[in-house]
This record gives structure tokens, sequence and C-alpha cells, in this order.
């Protein structure tokens, strides 16, 4: 079934669909929604009209709801549909009444960062009240190229479809990103603005790509380098190593790292500016991989692990004392063990597939997920 038509009538929504079916919604949170979400609720409600031109003049309370009939919407209309859901949540979220809104979301500091699961660590290590938001992205794989436009966000799209066997159901990456963008969109103008990135580059360019989101509000932006903080107060008191990952960090420690690093002064509109700018020089270039070397991000060829991780599965079979196959989420976690760099497990997934499908490897089971397949090196 295909969506034809769209109104609102707000709270609920109305989808005009094939064979004279409306579909309507009702938003009953200030969240975004997902293809996922969409598919598993409950606010649903299907109706029935004469022809096309009864729609114009549909409301869901003059009519009755069919009983025990729905129907099959393709993952394109139902992703057209969550835009269109969200697009009006977006306009509507401040007329939600108080007791709709989280406590969390009352004036308080808002914490951004480059990883959902460093944003899980930061909801559980600062204290009440904040508002946490985690970009759900790896900007070190990928194109970058205009990535803040829609035309630069739909090319990224379908190279991670293409590419990146994220365990996700169609379009929720698509969704997640840009329900990301909405919520810093809405970051009302006196909440004052943390960023938390670490010396990765997954972090540093997702810093950049942020601050230019930001580049027309007028908040306080304060940054927080996790590692420089860590390296400062936590580490001469536990030992170890230097941590270059926010997420690495336990969230007892975040909540002590935000409070001796909220003491800084904000970004100057001239810091703002140069970062800004090394925004519009990733978002012009054109690799899909990018590491972090020497203090900096740098672009290198799709091919850059390759070598390493050929290597890597013949020392496996060395030590197998035969050449069995390997599990490939084996293989990812020993590459990832031996080297210094923040490599993006599911970008290494690729380039085995790649490389098996390019005859280097053996296969056993079927590769839709690092965890369903195992390799070996071929022999000729």
């Amino acid at each position: 079934m295909s969506v034809i038509k769209t109104k609102v009538n707000y709270p609920f929504v109305y989808f005009f669909i094939e064979h004279n079916a409306v579909l309507v919604y009702k938003i009953k949170t200030r969240q975004f929604v997902t293809v996922s979400d969409m598919s598993e609720n409950e606010e649903w409600q299907t109706y029935e009209v004469e022809h096309e031109d009864a729609f114009e003049t549909f409301h869901h309370e003059k009519s009755n709801p069919l009983e025990d009939k729905g129907y099959v919407m393709n993952q394109n209309d139902l992703n057209r549909m969550v835009e269109t859901v969200n697009t009006y949540i977006q306009k509507h979220r401040n007329s939600f009444p108080s007791n709709l809104i989280e406590e969390d979301e009352q004036v308080a500091p808002v914490h951004i960062v480059t990883s959902e699961s460093a944003a899980g660590s930061l909801r559980v290590g600062l204290e009440r009240p904040k508002v946490v938001i985690g970009f759900p992205d790896s900007l070190s794989i990928g194109p970058l190229c205009k990535l803040h436009e829609k035309a630069g966000q739909m090319l990224r799209n379908e190279w991670i479809y293409d590419h990146i066997n994220y365990e996700y159901d169609d379009f929720e990456y698509e969704n997640n990103f840009a329900n990301t963008v909405r919520e810093i969109a809405d970051i009302p103008v006196q909440f004052p603005i943390y960023i938390w990135y670490g010396d990765n580059v997954d972090e540093q360019i997702g810093l950049r790509f942020l601050l230019f989101l930001l580049r027309d509000k007028a908040n306080d932006i304060f940054l927080m380098n996790s590692t420089e903080l860590y390296e400062r107060y936590i580490l001469p008191k536990v030992g170890g190593r230097k941590i270059s990952y926010t997420g690495h960090i336990e969230s007892k420690d975040l909540g002590i790292l935000f409070e001796k690093g909220r003491k800084a002064q904000p970004l100057s509109e001239k810091e703002q500016m140069q970062l800004q700018e090394e925004w519009l020089f990733l978002a012009q270039t054109k690799e899909v991989l990018r590491i972090w070397a020497m203090d900096g991000i740098k672009g290198v060829q799709e091919n850059h692990f390759d070598s390493l991780i050929i290597n890597t599965i013949e020392k496996m079979h060395h030590r197998q004392g035969k050449m069995d196959f390997i599990k490939v989420g084996m293989v990812i976690g020993e590459v990832l063990s031996g080297t210094n760099e923040g490599v993006n497990p599911f970008f290494l997934e690729y380039r085995i597939r790649h490389l098996l499908y390019n005859g280097f490897f053996d296969l056993k089971g079927i590769p839709k997920s690092m965890r369903h397949y195992s390799i070996k090196v071929r022999i000729y």
C-alpha cells in the first residue's frame, strides 16, 4: 500500500492510502519516532472513505474505525510517514502540557556527545537537572560531503545502507540521525551546551559537525575534552592507560570531570568560527575512512586496514596449528586489540566482506552480520 495524501488534525495525522483507506496516527509524545516505533505502535486506527475527494473533509471523530482490518505498508512509505509525524512533533513540542515534560528537560545544561554509549554513561553519571543527547553515528567512516545538508545526508544514508552491516531495521539509522539533528535544533536558547569529546577521530569530527549545526544559536557552548580532563583529574589517582574515548570513562568519573570542567569559559565566537570552518573543510572531502594521527583528522584510503586484517587472520591460523574457519567477530576483536588506532568494528566487517568477495578468504555461514559467518585464508 502507498501513501497518496496526508493532512493533520493535531494531534492526529491522517494518511490517505490506496483503496480509499485512511490511516490515523495519534501523537502522544514529545519524543521523535522511528520506523520501528511506528511499526510497533498501537496508536493507529483505520477508516474508509467513499472516494479520494472525501479525504479533504474527513474527520475521524465523525467516522467509525474499521475493526480487525489493517494494511501492510512498504518501508519507503512508512519512512515517509515517520518524517511527517516527526515534522509535526517538532512543530508542536512546546505546546505539550508541563506534566508531559520530563523532569530532566526543565531549564538545564545540555550535554552532547558523538556516541550513544557515552551518552548513556553521562545520563547515569551526571546529576539532575540535565539533558543528554547522544549523536548516533560514527563519523570516522562513510561520506561526510555536505553532511549538514539533506543531499549529503541522503548520500551518506545510501553508502551506509550499501556497505555497513548495522543491525538496524531499514531506515532506523536514517531516522535516528535525523531525529538527533532535530533534538539539537530544538535546544532552547537559555540552556548552556556542553560538547564532550576525546582524542579520537569520531568525537573530534563530531565536535566540528555539532558546532556547525549550532552555528545560529546564541547559547553558551562549553567544550569538555574528556581525554584531557581524565588525564588531569582521574589518571593520577587510579593509574593505568590514557583514555581516548568518552564512552570508556566510568559514569561516576564523568560526574567528577563535569564538576571540574564546567568552570571553564565558554567558547568565544572566534573559536566557534574556527571549528566551523574546519567542519566545512571536512565536508568537502571525498574519503570514506578517516583516522586520528598526529593529533589531527586524516583521510586515508578505504583499504587502509586490509593488510592488518589479512595479517591478523594469518597469525590466528598459526596459533591454531591448522587453517580452520574463524568467526569474524573473533577476527575483528583480534584486530582491535592489535592496533592503537580507533577502528570502527562495522567498517572492519565491511572490509572483511570485501576481501572475501574478492577471493582472499573462504566462507562458512551467511555474512549478514559479524556473528553469522566464519572465514579462513584461501589457499590457491
